[in-house]
């Protein structure tokens, strides 16, 4: 039986010519791509060239905001208050609500970047936050299963998407190893596809202490500046569809 699988991809982070041509072009592979907002990267320029980019390729659309911290490009966890982050994160969805209005694309999810991706799935707080911004924009709402950020979604009836990552490495807890220890990052394009698809039928994948971990995904990500994005991307679309799988949008 035809399964269908999202195939995303966090775009515009990289505002030089080669990083925004490389996004375009990962573009004509995924089917859904998150936005960089500025928080840690991007800028209504960058978010409008994505958005018209996608509208071309059809490819949905979602926002990527992040800690306010361009400096650590989003990646470390930072010390500000809730309404703090809600006033950081506003800004920077109205840079890109901009953006999809001037160029007729509609928003149709939200992802948090980077640390604050990791802090939100198992902190109340956090979660509660994003998932009152994403009901509010009737967005759906993109994190990890088994997660805080998932229970409190189905709590306040906002539509949750459950993400794998192709170029992550998991803990025995089903979370993301920190990007601050070695082996975070799958280098290896063979070990990418070969989560990728394990994630994809719904089969455990190797945490870094040697157990196996279950992790439901109907979106897999692909870090657009891990080493040889657009290659595994064009990959992994060819071996999903080689083993019966419809990439498509799942907003």
């Amino acid at each position: 039986m035809t399964k269908s699988i999202d195939l995303n991809a966090d775009l515009g982070e990289d505002e030089s010519p080669t990083g925004i041509a490389r996004d375009i072009a990962i573009m004509d592979i995924v089917s859904s791509c998150n936005v960089a907002c500025g928080g840690h990267a991007g800028s209504l320029a960058t978010m409008s060239t994505m958005a018209r980019a996608a509208k071309d390729k059809n490819v949905a659309v979602g926002a990527h905001p992040s800690y306010p911290d361009r400096e650590n490009f989003g990646r470390q966890s930072i010390d500000i208050s809730i309404d703090g982050l809600a006033k950081a994160l506003a800004d920077q969805l109205t840079v890109m609500k901009t953006a999809a209005r001037e160029t007729g694309v509609m928003i149709q999810h939200l992802k948090p970047h980077g640390a604050l991706y990791n802090d939100a799935q198992d902190d109340l707080a956090l979660s509660q936050l994003l998932v009152a911004i994403a009901k509010a924009e009737q967005w759906t709402l993109v994190g990890m299963s088994r997660s805080v950020m998932q229970a409190k979604a189905i709590e306040q009836d906002v539509r949750f998407l459950c993400e794998g990552f192709i170029d992550r490495r998991y803990d025995q807890s089903a979370r993301l190893v920190s990007r601050a220890e070695a082996g975070a990052v799958i280098g290896d394009n063979d070990g990418r596809l070969s989560q990728g698809l394990a994630l994809a039928q719904a089969r455990p994948v190797a945490a870094e202490d040697g157990s196996h971990v279950l992790i439901a995904a109907q979106t897999l990500c692909l870090h657009s500046d891990s080493d040889g994005a657009l290659g595994t991307a064009k990959a992994m679309s060819d071996i999903l569809q080689k083993n019966g799988f419809i990439i498509e949008a799942q907003h």
